[in-house]
């Protein structure tokens, strides 16, 4: 019991210091990083529509209106490749859609955005590749926007958490134009029923007070280890939907629709070129932006990518200007990466062919930044990354051995996706050492394929969903066998 008393009063007495810390006025830099992160937004959304016109004329997109048609009508449960079901023109426009209509919100409702909503936006943005449309992503931010006012409170404190909503997104375009007809649905002649419409409205709306009241409860079992942290709510509350609205009611599950686009499907390593061009040129210019706002120099990001991340505000220790080249320089390491891992079957004929950059790679891509300004960075993410390389290792080895067939790779789809959320648990590499990161990398990349079977692949955030588990077996081991954190934030400072 004394003990416990010491233990708590150590926290306290952290948590003071820690708050004191960042009371002073010299330490706290989040001034006009609303500003910021409104411009930058929006930046990304007009880049979306930008990029439109050369994504029409590379890919020859004669039907692109037809296709922006096709996407918003199409159920999507995981993992849709828009680029697949439409192209990349259409695609893109959807993105900046949905982008925009992001930041239309922030004006109307004279939000400042803070780290949580630019994780918000990156989410939406992200998802846009492979899933989430203007048309399903309308009930859920309503839905958030209705509690809000039913329960009185402020929807400028709960826009991030509208933003988070939108991964039930497929439950919607499912319940619109599929689970009312199921086995007479037809790909490509979209059928809305009444009862569609009704059940899509009240899953949205209720999903607007469910989410926001099981958030509290999840991040306080993960310990804010999982930076991902709508991750596990939505889950499990994905879980719960499927097992009625489809197992407990014996209606058939759906699969993925089967998309007839035999040109893009030749390409082994889809829009590569293009899309390495894009993120290149994005990631780069955001680096000189952050660096041109931080007065010109890089003073800032050494203390950054030295912090745990663990529980940490960068945006008021660092500001949005540093914030800025962590997701330029943690963007471009994505790409290197990414381009890596697709040659690998190249070099390697006896591994299978990877994705290549579909829809949701470059989805995976932006998803991986989320957190880029509110705990994430290369130094505390590479452990992750190499959990997953150990996996793939072992994997190899051991068909090897056994004398089977080598299943999966680096650049498998369901791999790619994995790590862009795996990522989220980067705090375990910050607090107990880059080998605690190893390992739970290792471990995440375990289930990261089998946690879709759980919700049907109608939860956008199952990255993060596996994340959480993945959090959930790692800390009570790490708390059993009394491995304690290595590293504390603020002790490095220059």
């Amino acid at each position: 019991m004394e003990n416990s008393v010491d233990v708590q009063s150590e926290i306290t007495s952290q948590s003071l210091n820690h708050n004191n810390y960042r009371q002073l006025p010299n330490e706290h830099r989040s001034e006009n990083a609303d500003k910021i992160i409104f411009f930058y937004t929006f930046f990304l959304s007009l880049i979306m529509f930008a990029t439109v016109p050369f994504a029409i004329i590379i890919t020859h997109e004669t039907d692109f209106w037809a296709n922006v048609f096709k996407i918003m009508t199409t159920p999507c449960k995981l993992v849709t490749d828009y680029f697949a079901l439409a192209g990349l023109g259409s695609t893109f426009f959807n993105a900046g859609v949905c982008g925009f209509i992001c930041n239309l919100i922030m004006v109307i409702s004279k939000i400042k955005p803070s780290a949580t909503t630019f994780a918000g936006y990156m989410l939406v943005l992200a998802h846009c590749f492979y899933g989430l449309n203007f048309v399903n992503m309308l009930l859920p931010l309503l839905g958030v926007f209705v509690y809000c006012k039913v329960m009185k409170k402020s929807y400028r404190a709960n826009f991030h958490i509208s933003l988070f909503a939108t991964a039930v997104g497929p439950f919607i375009s499912d319940f619109l134009f599929r689970y009312t007809i199921n086995n007479t649905y037809v790909f490509g002649e979209p059928r809305v029923t009444v009862l569609g419409v009704i059940l899509a409205v009240l899953f949205g709306l209720g999903s607007g007070f469910v989410i926001p009241a099981l958030l509290p409860g999840t991040t306080a079992m993960h310990r804010g280890y999982n930076m991902y942290k709508a991750g596990l709510a939505i889950g499990i509350y994905g879980i719960f939907v499927y097992a009625f609205m489809y197992k407990t009611l014996g209606v058939d599950a759906p699969s993925v629709i089967p998309f007839d686009n035999p040109e893009y499907y030749s390409m082994p390593y889809k829009y590569r070129g293009f899309v390495s061009v894009f993120l290149i040129f994005l990631f780069t210019f955001t680096v000189f932006l952050g660096y041109f706002l931080n007065g010109k120099n890089f003073h800032g990001y050494r203390a950054l990518i030295h912090s745990t991340g663990y529980g940490l505000d960068f945006l008021d220790k660092f500001g949005m200007p540093v914030c800025l080249i962590n997701i330029g320089i943690y963007g471009l390491c994505a790409v290197a990466y990414l381009n890596v891992i697709f040659v690998l079957p190249e070099i390697f004929p006896f591994l299978p062919e990877g994705a290549g950059f579909t829809g949701s790679t470059i989805g995976a891509t932006f998803a991986a930044l989320t957190f880029a300004a509110d705990g994430q960075h290369p130094r505390n993410v590479w452990p992750i990354v190499a959990g997953y390389g150990l996996l793939f290792v072992t994997m190899i080895t051991l068909c090897t051995i056994f004398e089977l067939e080598i299943p999966w790779t680096l650049s498998s789809q369901s791999y790619i996706n994995g790590i862009a959320f795996a990522t989220g648990l980067c705090t375990f590499a910050g607090k107990y050492g880059w080998k605690i990161g190893i390992a739970v990398g290792f471990f995440g990349a375990i289930i990261c394929t089998s946690t879709t079977a759980m919700h049907g692949g109608f939860v956008l955030y199952n990255g993060g969903f596996t994340a959480g588990l993945t959090a959930l077996v790692v800390l009570p081991i790490l708390d059993f066998y009394n491995i304690k954190p290595k590293y504390k934030d603020d002790e490095y400072t220059h």
